[in-house]
């Protein structure tokens, strides 16, 4: 389908190439894991209230993903559809009590099998651009993408993103790379290839921090913690790192639209959607 744009956070990324291979054991590790991440921030207005739509037309629920996107959605080792995504669909359709059902697709054929009513709702990272919002409506976001700092243990009590004399790794020609010549021109900024480079340089000394996608920085961390650690607070900046995670339906399916909407938010203040984060994501990215 023409027009359709991926925001999928692993998307052209190399770092994904040793990282994204690991997750599907890293996932059953998570699970006995220390809780070391923290709770999701609310993604709307905690204060808002909505009363559960009429369930009348939305007698099942039709979820569409792909196999392809961990730790979201992906196979294990028996070849069982597992992530954070999965879970999350059967949690939104316990909560409305309706009927649940989750097919994984090609990507390039996942958002045609939506246009095309073969499913009432696509989980899986599709980007909320304008050639999109043509053909689909979206969900509110359930989990946004924050840019953030890594350096070294022994740094981050003492980070301080304004100094002048910070030398900080980023990976060249992404939209963190941009965030630091507008936010903080006076960084002296080392460009890297790939995202594991500028981190490795971290780790090595090299630069004193790096700055880049907070959810795939979180996994190199799984496995860098004795060294390294995020630092300063996270930074929300859509229109650089994108709205956040959403689900998609087709263009004006809005029971099935406004039935996930609640569920979402009856699972944060439930507290399900945190325990799913805290599952999934034990290096928590906030």
């Amino acid at each position: 389908m023409a027009g359709v744009e991926v925001n999928r956070p692993h998307s052209a990324s190399p770092i994904w190439g040793r990282i994204g291979a690991a997750v599907a054991t890293l996932s059953f590790a998570f699970l006995a894991a220390p809780a070391l991440a923290q709770n999701l921030p609310y993604h709307s207005d905690p204060d808002a209230r909505e009363m559960l739509p009429s369930l009348a037309p939305v007698p099942a629920i039709r979820f569409l993903t792909t196999a392809d996107f961990p730790p979201f959605n992906f196979r294990d080792e028996s070849g069982e559809l597992i992530g954070f995504n999965i879970d999350l669909a059967k949690r939104i359709c316990t909560e409305v009590n309706v009927a649940c059902t989750i097919q994984a697709w090609p990507w390039d054929q996942a958002a045609n099998a939506l246009a095309d009513n073969q499913g009432d709702a696509l989980i899986a990272g599709l980007a909320m651009s304008e050639e999109n919002a043509q053909l689909f409506d979206y969900s509110s976001v359930y989990l946004t993408l924050p840019g953030r700092f890594v350096t070294r243990a022994d740094q981050i009590e003492r980070f301080n993103p304004g100094s002048g004399n910070l030398k900080v790794g980023v990976r060249t020609g992404t939209s963190h790379e941009a965030f630091l010549n507008r936010y903080l021109p006076d960084a002296a900024r080392t460009g890297f290839d790939t995202e594991a480079l500028a981190l490795e340089a971290v780790r090595n000394g090299e630069v004193d921090a790096y700055f880049g996608d907070a959810m795939r920085a979180s996994f190199w961390l799984n496995e860098n913690l004795a060294c390294c650690g995020f630092a300063g607070e996270p930074y929300f900046r859509p229109a650089l790192f994108g709205e956040g995670m959403t689900i998609a339906v087709p263009a004006g399916n809005d029971p099935v639209r406004h039935a996930i909407d609640w569920a979402l938010r009856r699972l944060k203040e439930n507290g399900a959607l945190d325990e799913l984060y805290l599952r999934w994501f034990p290096i928590g990215f906030y």
